[in-house]
């Protein structure tokens, strides 16, 4: 046998090495799938209209600016947010050009999104990414819009405590290349996708728009420094800047046609919409609470939650409100905190499914109690919540669920 001190240099190095090449290996094939995924579903959808350029009358109508028609760019419009927020401004007779390089949103998304609006000069879509500075320049230049509704991000708290530069490139770098290209190419029109995160955990409750931002996740400080940025730029510009700050997103569009569907590998990160879905279905065992000592009445952490359909009402609201040189930041919320264990017990009714729940230690970059105060939103957009009930808009987006089980793979295939 090997003395102990021998042991305990050489044993665990070697097992580190094999579990370092497991983990390469691994890690690779998910790269190789996600590509080879990413290319089937971008050969689909060049099948169908609308892809990137349909014919020389479509392209020309997004290259030229219309009277009486807005054209908006909808960075990660395949996202969840996103891809809800580009079917209403659709539906509003808004032209909409998506940019998404599909990291984490759906193509099958904005399949159905073609299809439901398949008209030349409606909707392109487009795979770029915002990180690359010449590729969103030659986007601006060959598209005349009138507005940007930015909300392509990375959104999960605990995987930005894990990779934090990845979120400050993302969030914050990206914005640095959408605010360069409108400058360049004069549009003055932006809507930005803030969060309620650039809060932190504030002393007092509800949160107005004039809480002090304290942030205590790379998610919420690299989502304040973008706003600081555009603040700074707004100084000096002619922009029409509007900044939404919303709560805890959940729900899916009534009519059926869009819904959450994260990469299941996210699963861990994502929603807690999500994995109490994932549990009534049994793709997980059972739903895992964080946190059970929170300074709370049931010591679970609190949130807002507001509908997506609601949300994106504020979006569209925002955008019609937009003026040059002026600033509006509001807090997008129903004003109404519920905790963790109020969340899941609406689950359970809403799926009729008893859950398992698992509790354990809190999530790192977690604050306790969130909730806002729309006061300010709905005197100035004269907007308020509408989907107030949790157990109902659960209802909605379990519907989707159920339909979709392997999210919009299923639509895909079918």
């Amino acid at each position: 046998m090997l003395p102990s001190s021998s042991r305990s240099r050489s044993q665990p190095r070697a097992g580190m090495d094999y579990l370092d090449s497991r983990r390469k290996k691994h890690f690779l094939g998910k790269i190789l799938m996600t590509v080879f995924l990413t290319a089937v579903c971008i050969f689909i959808l060049k099948q169908s209209p609308g892809f990137s350029s349909t014919s020389m009358h479509g392209m020309l109508k997004f290259s030229q600016h219309e009277p009486g028609v807005t054209h908006v760019l909808v960075t990660g419009g395949a996202g969840y947010i996103g891809s809800h927020a580009s079917l209403r401004l659709l539906k509003d007779s808004y032209r909409v050009t998506i940019v998404d390089n599909l990291s984490r949103g759906n193509i099958g998304a904005v399949k159905i999104l073609q299809e439901l609006f398949p008209e030349p000069g409606r909707l392109q879509f487009i795979f770029a990414d915002l990180g690359d500075a010449k590729a969103v320049n030659r986007i601006f230049r060959d598209n005349a819009f009138d507005a940007v509704m930015h909300f392509a991000a990375v959104a999960y708290v605990g995987e930005s405590t894990l990779e934090p530069l990845r979120y400050y490139h993302n969030i914050t770098a990206n914005t640095l290349v959408i605010l360069e290209a409108m400058a360049k190419h004069g549009v003055r029109t932006l809507i930005y996708s803030s969060t309620c995160a650039t809060y932190g955990e504030p002393d007092k409750m509800p949160i107005t728009e004039k809480t002090p931002q304290f942030p205590i996740n790379p998610y919420g400080k690299a989502k304040k420094m973008a706003e600081d940025m555009i603040l700074d730029f707004s100084k000096n510009s002619d922009f029409a800047i509007m900044i939404l700050r919303y709560f805890n997103v959940i729900g899916s569009d009534p009519e059926g046609r869009l819904g959450e569907a994260p990469r299941p590998e996210l699963r861990e990160h994502g929603r807690i919409s999500g994995a109490c879905f994932d549990a009534a279905r049994r793709i997980i065992p059972g739903l895992k609470v964080k946190g059970t000592d929170y300074p709370t009445p049931d010591g679970t952490c609190i949130r807002d939650y507001i509908d997506v359909t609601d949300l994106v009402d504020a979006h569209v609201k925002a955008l019609a409100k937009a003026k040059p040189r002026k600033v509006g930041i509001y807090n997008v919320g129903t004003g109404k905190g519920r905790s963790v264990k109020e969340f899941v017990e609406a689950c359970k009714k809403a799926t009729g499914i008893d859950i398992k729940v698992e509790y354990l230690e809190r999530r790192p970059g977690d604050y306790a109690e969130v909730y806002s105060d729309p006061s300010k939103i709905r005197q100035e957009l004269n907007w308020t919540a509408k989907y107030t009930n949790l157990e109902d808009s659960l209802k909605v987006a379990w519907r989707w669920q159920k339909k979709h089980r392997n999210g919009y793979v299923t639509f895909l295939t079918s």
